[in-house]
């Protein structure tokens, strides 16, 4: 397999995000904290001390978001790729509901309201896929 230019990003960032979605990064960022109050009367409770944890915390913030983000983002298209896969493996259902996430406002109003009337008129299951099977090849 070819590595991807963005290959070193990618695999960066899960190793971070797995490594601070763990007990042992709270602790580390308890401990910041802790010694950081700990040498408050050290520094007088000083305009500095306090711009060293906002600054610090800030950063981390900053760049962590961007870091969670693109791990979301690969989560979230893995996950979409395999309920596409399921839905396309089914023979009752509707194939137009893999890719829904590129989906049109309109098109995904269309599907809620179908839905909702299947449900009000309380039809068994398998009764309502059959007729929403059915409307879709219309």
């Amino acid at each position: 397999m070819v590595d991807r230019p963005d290959g070193w990003f990618r695999r960066f960032a899960c190793v971070v995000s797995d490594a601070v979605g763990t007990h042992w990064a709270f602790i580390v960022a308890l401990a910041v904290v802790l010694v950081w109050g700990i040498t408050g009367p050290l520094f007088h409770f000083s305009d500095s001390w306090q711009l060293v944890i906002n600054t610090g915390t800030t950063i981390i913030t900053f760049l962590m978001v961007f870091l969670i983000q693109a791990t979301q983002n690969r989560d979230g298209k893995a996950l979409q790729l395999k309920l596409d896969e399921l839905i396309r493996a089914q023979r009752t259902a509707r194939n137009a509901f893999a890719d829904l996430e590129h989906a049109s406002e309109e098109e995904l109003k269309r599907f809620e309201k179908e839905f909702r009337e299947l449900r009000r008129r309380g039809q068994p299951a398998q009764r309502a896929v059959r007729e929403a099977v059915a409307e879709a090849k219309k």
